[in-house]
């Protein structure tokens, strides 16, 4: 399995696969056909305390990644977020963020890495 990770903005690809908006709110300017989603996973996006902690400065990257790993595993909808996934052979996660890196994006990835076995 592959999973890659794109801003929402870019245009979509072949290749992208199974696309997967991990965000809790719907991009701005985006619209649903430009977006060419197959899933919408707000449920698995970050709280959005955790958002508002992060993005106000409250938190570092580190912090709010750690953070939102636990809300991962606490989460309820996980279970069906990671069986949907199992059912493709590539992935790409996406996110309105500008810095991907510094997004929700790395630490999601590699939490369904982990528990897919996957590394």
């Amino acid at each position: 399995m592959k999973i890659t990770e794109k801003r929402i903005y870019e245009k979509p690809a072949k290749d992208d696969g199974f696309r997967i908006l991990a965000d809790r709110l719907w991009p701005r300017g985006m619209s649903k056909e430009k977006a060419a989603i197959n899933w919408w996973a707000r449920d698995i996006a970050p709280s959005t305390q955790l958002r508002k902690l992060y993005h106000g400065k409250e938190i570092d990257f580190k912090k709010f990644s750690k953070k939102y790993l636990k809300e991962l595993s606490e989460n309820p909808e996980t279970e069906t977020f990671l069986k949907e996934i199992k059912k493709h052979k590539t992935v790409t996660l996406l996110t309105s963020v500008k810095e991907i890196d510094e997004s929700e994006l790395p630490a999601l990835k590699n939490f369904i890495e982990q528990h897919l076995n996957l590394k």
